[in-house]
């Protein structure tokens, strides 16, 4: 049965319940009622992930990196701000679904344009509130990330479904969300190209305040970006595993050497790739805006906005690049350093708009180091 406490969403009828069902992989399934837009044929299905951020659901929902998946809100009351076109982190959303316990009833902020149900059906996302969140995070925890469906169609479509959804592995989701011709963004005194694999706004408006940022498509050659004479060359975010892009792998070992290089996110992963690591699939990722990673020269703890399914395989990088920065809830690597190329990166997000603005002094040191090798 549909939970009586969850509020219905503003914009439908009082009396208009339309009741759902979300089913994961294993079987286990939850009753709710359907949000946003309507899915084809009654039912939404992706890898099933869960974010604990307390505010910021706009700019998870736009975030590129969650492409193919379907986010889990752990926080139990989502929307009560609305949301605003300033606050989107792409062009469009690329996530398959969203899933809350309490969507708000109304917006209340100045900013606020729309409402998150108009949101979401605007750009085509299904929905499903009333789930007890809690529950479904636990699940998640102790069985891992798995695909699920959602929807109005019934248990047994859905469970079809479910089973059939490849997740996120083995999946080159970067094609997808990339963008299909280069575009500029800012006017700054240094030249950055940057790869978009998944970019987000935030990034860009962070690197737009130090440079002219060129952003190119995932598929750009190493050749192509070099004979652009960029002082730095940025790897950005982007969904999906990082084995199965090894065309961007090979483009970043081309620019090794040539040019300063600051990865995020999958950028991390593809490039300590490029310096001969390796990479493994986390059991549920890590998803949210409160992770203390430790900065390794010098101790300082840093609360940090994260979002990933993969990490690099601790030992990978021995002697081709050192740790920088290291998660202090799993011990997993965050940053590193190359010791043969001015490159780094970071597995978390510097920007982090809405969020903690510890790690923002990276964007400092890229320019720093695009300045020495000028």
């Amino acid at each position: 049965m549909i939970q009586t406490a969850s509020p219905r969403p503003r914009g439908r009828d009082v009396g208009e319940i339309r009741e759902s069902l979300l089913v994961l992989a294993d079987g286990t399934s939850f009753a709710g009622e359907m949000v946003g837009a309507d899915p084809p044929g009654g039912v939404a299905a992706g890898e099933v992930v869960f974010n604990t951020v307390l505010s910021g659901y706009q700019e998870v929902i736009s975030d590129p990196s969650y492409a193919g998946q379907v986010i889990c809100f752990t926080y139990p009351h989502i929307g009560n701000y609305g949301v605003t076109g300033t606050d989107d982190e792409a062009r469009q959303p690329y996530c398959r679904g969203v899933i809350v316990r309490d969507l708000a009833r109304r917006r209340s902020n100045w900013r606020s344009e729309a409402d998150l149900d108009a949101y979401l059906c605007r750009h085509g996302i299904a929905g499903i509130a009333g789930i007890d969140t809690r529950r479904l995070t636990r699940h998640i925890r102790e069985a891992g990330s798995m695909p699920g469906a959602f929807g109005t169609a019934d248990e047994v479509s859905l469970k079809l479904a479910a089973s059939a959804e490849p997740g996120t592995e083995g999946v080159d989701l970067v094609s997808v969300v990339t963008t299909a011709e280069p575009y500029v963004v800012g006017e700054g005194g240094m030249r950055v190209v940057a790869y978009d694999l998944g970019i987000k706004t935030t990034i860009l408006r962070n690197l737009a305040e130090m440079a002219t940022v060129e952003v190119v498509p995932a598929s750009t050659p190493a050749s192509d970006v070099l004979a652009r004479n960029p002082d730095g060359v940025f790897l950005s975010n982007g969904p999906g595993d990082p084995a199965q892009v090894t065309h961007v792998t090979r483009q970043i070992s081309g620019l090794l050497g040539h040019v300063p290089i600051f990865g995020i996110c999958l950028g991390h992963q593809l490039l300590a790739t490029a310096v001969g690591g390796s990479t493994f699939k986390l059991a549920f990722g890590h998803h949210g805006g409160n992770h203390p990673v430790r900065r390794l020269d010098g101790g300082a703890v840093e609360i940090t906005s994260q979002n990933h399914n993969y990490a690099v395989a601790e030992g990978s990088l021995d002697g081709v690049a050192e740790v920088t920065h290291r998660n202090l809830n799993d011990g997993v690597i965050e940053g590193m350093r190359c010791l043969g190329a001015p490159a780094f990166s970071v597995q978390y997000h510097p920007e982090a708009g809405p969020g903690p603005h510890d790690s923002r002094y990276l964007f400092g040191l890229f320019r720093e180091m695009m300045e020495r090798h000028r």
